[in-house]
């Protein structure tokens, strides 16, 4: 359990942190080659001079990089994120609704990569240096370097093009109403974003679920229980399994930063509409209040997950309360 000092402390560091976080995605996107008033208008544009100061003066774009931070500051204090630039609505209605579609995705893959990855490196670990394991610890440590664009189009183009099995992206089927749309759409269309984020995600689970087994395996209290007369079954059970589980819990909820990575490259190779393709189309057009927005929720979503790790150590660990005691 949280103390209220602990609670304290980390409210501070999250404020801390999305102040820092805001302050360089500003500089970072304010610095980008790309005039936020000609993605607005486009290239091509015959409006006067004079429409085009109104339209900048309107988004605030002449103003000193400063007064433009501190003037989109002072509305975040008052709950509004802003008007993106790029799809002439509120910050916090795009936000909801794309990151409603992220969490969805995000939240399978999750859970899929967790329970299937703890399964394998159970098993791996178990049979250490069989065929099986040999092949599953290859594959998986190449996955490990390869990026989740490059492995997102190699499945779009073996089992939506090649084979046919399943639309090429969207989260709906195209031309068809809002209304009419199933959730056997929903999820047929789900299947290949999600697939791909669960084999980039489950491959650190894996190997390390099955190293844990292997070293636990080897101790000398499991070496003791075997002497005792114990099965394998009962060994897995009462020693191995509850001590791997935590670890594995642990290091899925601290592996947020690497999935929402993840997810945004993944959604935008099967055209996706989450929170991935928004930030691809707010930093093609040099949004600002979108991308800021973005980046605060993309804060939160992070610290959020390192926070549930470190308090799940707390509440299953009684050596970790007892060394925050002791400090």
């Amino acid at each position: 359990m949280f103390k209220k000092k602990s609670l304290v402390s980390e409210i501070i560091r999250l404020v801390i942190l999305l102040f820092a976080v805001s302050v360089l995605a500003f500089v970072l996107i304010t610095s980008a080659p790309i005039d936020p008033l000609t993605s607005y208008i486009g290239t091509e544009s015959t409006l006067s001079p004079e429409a085009r100061q109104e339209i900048a003066n309107y988004w605030g774009l002449n103003d000193p990089l400063p007064q433009r931070f501190f003037t989109w500051l002072g509305h975040l204090f008052h709950g509004d994120l802003g008007q993106s630039i790029t799809y002439k609505r509120p910050v916090a209605a795009i936000i909801g609704e794309r990151f409603t579609m992220s969490i969805i995705l995000m939240i399978v893959s999750w859970v899929l990569s967790g329970i299937i990855g703890f399964i394998l490196g159970m098993f791996c670990g178990k049979h250490e240096n069989s065929v099986f394991d040999r092949i599953i610890k290859t594959i998986f440590l190449g996955l490990k370097s390869a990026p989740t664009y490059w492995l997102g189009l190699i499945i779009l183009t073996v089992f939506a093009v090649l084979l046919g099995w399943f639309p090429i992206g969207m989260a709906a089927p195209i031309g068809k109403a809002a209304t009419d749309v199933t959730l056997g759409d929903r999820i047929y269309h789900l299947i290949l974003p999600a697939f791909t984020l669960t084999i980039v995600s489950m491959g650190d689970v894996i190997l390390y679920t099955r190293q844990k087994y292997i070293d636990i395996a080897r101790s000398d209290y499991v070496l003791y229980a075997r002497t005792r007369g114990e099965t394998d079954g009962q060994i897995t059970r009462r020693h191995i399994l509850r001590n791997i589980a935590l670890p594995a819990i642990t290091l899925q909820f601290a592996s947020f930063s690497e999935l929402f990575g993840g997810m945004a490259l993944a959604e935008n190779v099967f055209s996706y509409p989450g929170i991935g393709t928004a930030t691809t189309a707010a930093a093609l057009n040099a949004d600002v209040p979108l991308l800021l927005g973005i980046s605060l929720v993309s804060a939160v979503f992070v610290f959020s997950g390192n926070l549930i790790a470190n308090i799940l150590y707390g509440v299953f660990d009684p050596r970790i309360r007892e060394g925050k005691a002791h400090a």
